[in-house]
């Protein structure tokens, strides 16, 4: 049961990424459909990250009343059909509806789908993370072609969405069909496990996931600007700093629950932060766009294990407390801030000291995740806060 539940969960993952870059990657078909300025299509992107993170906060009283199985299975049946609402409005203020309910659909799976992931790891007695979000990064290269491909072929988001959804919902109404049941998420307490709810673990390790998302942000939206404005590389060019490090994440997350098989878990955490920090020193240092471009690929392949590492400790020390759905809802609220506040906060920090120095500072942080000690966060008994 919990091998076919570990493929379905990884399908789960799969269907998220190409539903979500589906979306992101017909941005500007939104923007042009709708006649919509910069600042109107960010608001709608911001609707969709604010619901996304409020959605987190009740992702975990749910997958505890009902268990993960039937949040995942009814949010990944959801999302398609949200994702056709967007595409439904012709005004801002229907665009941001749709986008608030998208966003809260997803922030609902992505909580479930991590934490059911956690008790197929348990089920297994060994990490499957690596493998689920490097199905996620493969599901969203493959939403990202779809999505070129129909914006190359004139189709509207309406067609280009709706078909999209009939092959999702009733594929994952069969992959979803072998997660494992609601007993699963459930784990006997007694008189000593703490009733953990914000612990002292749990927010440094919130800390150590949004370091990572920060930087992860901060290639997705600055790479191309640097290596364009800094490094005179063409806009062609300057794109595949991305695109290296894209792949070289998830390729390395392909590999990762084997190399997590002969290595503990804070080991490729500090190996792949420090990784990841020289990856920024040969960016910022580098005087041509090439070895740049290089040094994005090493920071991917750097950042490939450090969150599904930071996933998995979260749900296991979950586990052992308030259930690991609860736990991952807080970790993820955290990480995801990193994803909503790091673009701005990176931008205005590039007006004061420039980019370059801005993607330098980047990897002190990363070398003090390296330096937090994942042992300590994930043995000691959790400190109630309220």
């Amino acid at each position: 049961m919990a091998g076919r539940a570990r493929w379905a969960i990884t399908a789960v993952f799969a269907a998220n990424g190409l539903l979500i870059a589906t979306m992101a990657a017909r941005a500007p078909s939104v923007k042009v459909d709708l006649g919509l300025s910069a600042g109107q299509l960010g608001l709608t992107t911001a609707a969709f990250g604010v619901s996304a993170v409020l959605a987190m906060q009740v992702a975990g009283g749910l997958a505890a009343r009902f268990g993960s199985r039937r949040v995942v299975r009814g949010a990944v049946t959801l999302l398609p059909v949200a994702l056709v609402g967007t595409a439904v409005p012709d005004g801002l203020l229907g665009l941001s509806a749709a986008f608030l309910v998208f966003g809260a659909v997803h922030g609902l799976l992505d909580v479930t789908m991590n934490a059911h992931a956690v008790a197929v790891e348990r089920e297994l007695g060994r990490s499957i993370l690596n493998g689920c979000h490097a199905a996620w990064s493969i599901g969203a290269v493959g939403g990202s072609l779809l999505a070129s491909g129909a914006a190359a072929l004139d189709l509207s988001r309406t067609v280009h969405f709706g078909l999209v959804a009939a092959v999702v919902v009733p594929t994952v109404a069969v992959w979803t069909g072998a997660l494992l049941p609601a007993s699963a998420d459930h784990v006997e307490e007694t008189a000593a496990r703490p009733k953990a709810r914000w612990s002292r673990q749990l927010i440094v390790l919130g800390a150590m996931g949004a370091t990572v998302l920060t930087v992860e942000a901060a290639i997705a939206n600055w790479s191309g600007i640097f290596l364009h404005e800094r490094l005179a590389a063409p806009l062609g060019l300057a794109a595949l700093g991305y695109v290296a490090f894209t792949a070289c994440q998830t390729a390395g997350r392909l590999v990762g629950d084997r190399l997590l098989a002969r290595r503990e878990p804070h080991e490729l955490l500090r190996a792949g932060t420090l990784t990841a920090a020289a990856g920024l020193a040969l960016v910022v240092l580098s005087p041509w766009p090439v070895l740049a471009i290089a040094g994005f690929a090493v920071v991917g392949i750097g950042l490939a294990t450090p969150l599904p590492v930071l996933f998995s400790t979260a749900g296991h020390l979950g586990a052992a407390t308030t259930g690991a759905a609860a736990t991952v809802a807080r970790f993820s609220t955290m990480t995801y801030t990193g994803i909503l506040v790091a673009p701005a906060i990176i931008g205005a920090v590039a007006d004061l000291v420039g980019l370059t120095w801005t993607l330098a500072a980047l990897a002190p942080l990363l070398a003090a995740v390296a330096a937090t000690d994942l042992r300590v966060l994930a043995r000691q008994p959790a400190a109630v806060m309220p």
